[in-house]
């Protein structure tokens, strides 16, 4: 992994590969490359930016209509000019951009070896393009064929784009469980992990399936199977513009992306809430309603900061929906043999929707009968295609690699279908549900406030960005909040940074404390509240710094705490979309005052699409 981007058509290739390039850079990588095809294939490739790959080949011969371009994440072999992608086989007869991994990639190796191959990198990508050329030229079939042939017989996931020395004309693509997409031009294709580097020249798009094959040329398309049965592109118009995908006027992707959650709530449940604010209809799963209102359990599969909004979202259901819920990272699940019934209900939440553990999960959950909805943010993408039903975000896309937006938008999504479920199941009586439903509505006026006062929550940050480690305290619906906060300041600025439910600080972490800790603390005021207020006091007991997300107006921790971060008044299941926003911002500038690559924090990729 991590970006794959080709053209077949008659303008230049070079500066729409580079371009594209570019676009994916916030998936996160180490190393760049292209491979222009012309009178033959001239392959540049270099560790590090693409700038410096840009920089490299400038003065190289870059000229040809043909191409495919790469940023590579390392999964195997270290991160260098060998092992960046594009890969050539030994006899030059293919050249390959690969994302995904080929797990039997040792076996056909040895293989290859014992027939004579040798290999210039440490890569399974390399492997695997030998292992096309060998079945080409021992069996003497065209380049599709081989290609077809080899992918049967490996093991693993790949989303990958090839050329063939003898067939200059055309690009072979093909996808399983490494996400691609096909853009429609006039006489031109377009190839890429996903729709960004494409909407700059085409709103016409196919998502390939798994096990999808497809042969490009200027003016054709043929869309087959590894099994070579002939498949019907689907062209679908993608809803996004040239301004999702640039920075605005702000320094880096993940501000705008902070600054966006007024508007990517409001976006994710316009449509969605009655104009009279007394109901909640999420149409994409109104066909599993009954399997959900009646459900035994709720299981919520997810990784990372998805994870964090399943918890959220495992408060708010027991408490409203009052349905038993188990939240599960999707890449223990998978492995567990869980015990999985038919009147469970799985729900998978992914941003990308192309998380390889959690679509892993979906796949083993639904062979096992569970009824499975996704929540994800990209329209195409592999979790809704394998769910039952599902609901999307709307939250746009997200580029910075630290989620934001994506997760105040699925805790959205998630805060809605626990109104709704208690509702139909009759836990919510109905002056509370449309009081729920109204508090839900008045969010993104309520952030508006919140990020009014980024200075001073920047002067915050200013005084504790030389720390080597935090502690981030919270109960409740409040805790996983907790956890998200912790996890931004550790992904974006590079310090230890931990969240515990806030009773058990006294369970080992209250060892940690000291002058030199800061220690972050959401204390709105809930039923909680009390027992907040005491762990605040046990902290500075010790001489801990409190830095504390509160109610404004709230009197009692301001004279406890050394610094205190208002938010508006709102009901407690709420809370978490508010609190979290100064979290995101104190994380976000003290990465910056640390020098740190926030858009792309280091050994880090947006979308997980190996495992």
């Amino acid at each position: 992994m991590c970006g794959i981007v080709a053209y077949v058509g008659k303008k230049p290739a070079y500066p729409i590969l580079i371009k594209g390039l570019q676009r994916l850079e916030y998936r996160g990588y180490d190393s760049a490359g292209v491979a222009l095809i012309n009178s033959g294939t001239h392959t540049y490739k270099k560790m590090g930016k693409v700038k410096d790959l840009d920089d490299f080949a400038k003065d190289q011969k870059v000229t040809g209509n043909i191409g495919i371009g790469h940023t590579r994440w390392a999964t195997h072999g270290e991160p260098n000019d060998s092992n960046a992608h594009p890969h050539t086989s030994m006899n030059g007869k293919f050249t390959l951009v690969h994302n995904g991994i080929i797990e039997n990639y040792a076996h056909i190796k040895k293989e290859l070896i014992n027939r004579g191959y040798k290999f210039q990198s440490e890569t399974d990508t390399e492997v695997l393009v030998n292992f096309i050329e060998s079945i080409y030229m021992e069996q003497k079939v065209d380049a599709e064929i081989a290609v077809r042939a080899a992918l049967s017989k490996v093991i693993g996931a790949y989303g990958l784009v090839i050329s063939c020395e003898d067939e200059k004309e055309k690009l072979i693509a093909a996808r399983k469980g490494s996400p691609l997409v096909i853009g429609v031009g006039e006489h031109e294709y377009f190839l890429a992990s996903d729709a960004s580097p494409i909407i700059e020249y085409t709103d016409q798009v196919i998502y390939l399936n798994d096990e999808d094959v497809a042969i490009l040329t200027q003016d054709d398309l043929v869309l087959k199977n590894i099994q070579n049965d002939k498949q019907k592109p689907k062209i679908q118009k993608i809803e996004l513009s040239i301004d999702e995908i640039d920075k605005n006027g702000y320094e880096h992707y993940m501000l705008k992306e902070i600054h966006e959650q007024p508007t990517s709530i409001g976006d994710t449940f316009r449509g969605r809430i009655s104009i009279d604010k007394t109901k909640i209809f999420l149409g994409g799963i109104i066909d599993v309603m009954p399997k959900l209102t009646q459900a035994k359990r709720i299981i919520i599969v997810a990784c990372g900061t998805s994870w964090h909004a399943g918890t959220v979202g495992e408060y708010l259901f027991e408490e409203y929906a009052r349905i038993p819920v188990e939240v599960e990272y999707a890449s223990e699940f998978r492995y567990r043999n869980p015990i999985i019934n038919q009147d469970d209900v799985v729900i998978a939440i992914s941003q990308s929707g192309e998380t390889a553990d959690t679509l892993a999960a979906i796949k083993m959950a639904k062979e096992k009968g569970a009824t499975i909805i996704g929540i994800c943010n990209v329209v195409g993408s592999s979790i809704p295609r394998e769910t039952h039903a599902g609901v999307y975000t709307h939250a746009g896309i997200e580029i910075g690699v630290a989620s934001t937006k994506a997760f105040t938008s699925q805790v959205t999504v998630l805060t809605m279908m626990a109104f709704m479920i208690g509702r139909k199941r009759g836990n919510l009586y109905d002056d509370l549900y449309k009081k729920l439903i109204h508090e839900l509505t008045l969010v993104p006026e309520k952030l508006e406030i919140i990020l009014k006062s980024e200075n001073y929550i920047k002067g915050i940050a200013e005084m504790y960005k030389d720390a080597t480690n935090a502690l981030y305290l919270g109960r409740g619906c409040l805790f996983p909040v907790a956890l998200e906060g912790a996890l931004k300041l550790k992904e974006i600025s590079y310090i230890h940074a931990e969240g515990y439910p806030a009773a058990e600080m006294k369970h080992g972490p209250i060892a940690l404390i000291d002058e030199n800790m800061p220690v972050f603390v959401i204390a709105t005021k809930d039923k909680s509240y009390e027992k907040i207020v005491s762990n605040i006091q046990e902290v500075k007991a010790r001489s801990g710094r409190v830095i504390a997300i509160v109610t404004e107006g709230d009197e009692t921790i301001k004279n406890m705490a050394d610094h205190v971060i208002e938010v508006p008044d709102s009901h407690e299941s709420i809370a978490p979309l508010l609190t979290v926003v100064p979290l995101q911002i104190i994380s976000y500038h003290i990465a910056v005052m640390r020098g740190c690559n926030v858009d792309q924090p280091r050994n880090l990729a947006k979308s997980v699409t190996v495992e």
